[in-house]
């Protein structure tokens, strides 16, 4: 596989221990601390992308990775940075394949990493065809005009990006590209978390007092996100840690099929999760970017039984740690 040419797990470590979460005392009977690392590889497949200047300064970006966690958002913030634009600026739609290049699926971590790549080329494009017609416009040769802070110049001439859109469409060319990538390498990521529990001794139900989830997550594009997306992964993850379940009857018949029987974990079992983005970025990546989703479901089960095992001495070998089977490994250990 590729060589993590820089990871950030040293400083999650470090981040979580400097914590308040983790210096803070926890008091009371049957309470304990769990903390863990996890690390989840991001793959990368086929991005493709098109992009279209108008004459309003406006920009319309085209991509093909289905949204399912704020990536629309995402690529319009990575092309507004390539072309000096804001990111209001950018008008992201997503179609499908009928209308653009081959795109892999919305998975495995990967869209950000892979959309970033994309737009990041797209926007130079872009850039270059402006310089190229603008070139022709004051009658200059192509290499002399040059982008920077926002605006093209050249011999004297000078136009900011949202006057150069309005000079070349008046010219009736258009500014508009398309491109497929396919970029190698990975954005590999890795989280440590903290959990504090209280455990009844009667029952084995295990209550999550305090979460906190300390994360590198490369360049957080769009940090609000990035927290959601930790979040519902580590939410996800107290879920299979503690409560989901399948039950089967003799014949092999699925009894707990619907969401009305498969215990997932609501706002009503969970306190508040306090997310900690780290950035140290992917120097394989254009923006930085590493992937942020899957990473945050990986610590939870080992830290919980951490902090289990703190709380009432008992060690959990077997998911979900359920009020039974916390039950059967005490009086096991009896």
């Amino acid at each position: 596989g590729p060589t993590f040419a820089r990871i950030g797990y040293l400083e999650t470590v470090e981040a979580a221990m400097n914590h308040p979460h983790y210096k803070s005392k926890l008091e009371g009977k049957n309470r304990g601390r769990g903390v863990a690392s996890g690390f989840w590889f991001n793959g990368s497949n086929q991005s493709s992308v098109y992009g279209k200047v108008n004459a309003n300064g406006t920009v319309n970006l085209v991509e093909g990775s289905v949204d399912i966690g704020g990536s629309r958002a995402s690529a319009a913030i990575m092309l507004a940075e390539t072309l000096g634009i804001t990111a209001e600026e950018v008008n992201p739609e997503i179609v499908d394949t009928d209308s653009i290049g081959m795109t892999g699926g919305t998975g495995g971590s990967s869209v950000t990493h892979k959309l970033g790549h994309a737009v990041f080329q797209l926007g130079h494009k872009l850039l270059e065809n402006m310089s190229n017609q603008l070139a022709t416009i004051w009658d200059v040769d192509a290499g002399s005009v040059k982008y920077e802070n926002g605006s093209f110049s050249a011999n004297g001439e000078s136009a900011s990006f949202k006057e150069a859109a309005a000079l070349i469409n008046k010219s009736g060319s258009p500014i508009s590209e398309g491109l497929s990538v396919r970029p190698g390498g990975a954005g590999p990521a890795f989280a440590t978390h903290i959990v504090d529990v209280e455990v009844d001794e009667e029952t084995g139900k295990v209550t999550v007092l305090r979460y906190t989830a300390v994360q590198d997550c490369g360049r957080a594009i769009h940090p609000s996100y990035v927290e959601g997306q930790i979040q519902g992964g580590v939410v996800q993850g107290i879920g299979w840690a503690l409560n989901e379940e399948y039950f089967y009857n003799d014949q092999g018949r699925l009894m707990n099929a619907s969401l009305l029987d498969y215990r997932m974990p609501t706002a009503l079992d969970l306190p508040m999760i306090d997310p900690v983005i780290l950035e140290i970025p992917n120097p394989g990546h254009p923006y930085g970017v590493r992937g942020v989703g899957e990473v945050p479901i990986v610590p939870p089960a080992a830290a919980l039984e951490n902090a289990i095992y703190n709380a009432i001495g008992v060690r959990m070998y077997k998911l979900p740690m359920s009020p039974g089977n916390v039950v059967a490994a005490m009086q096991a250990q009896e």
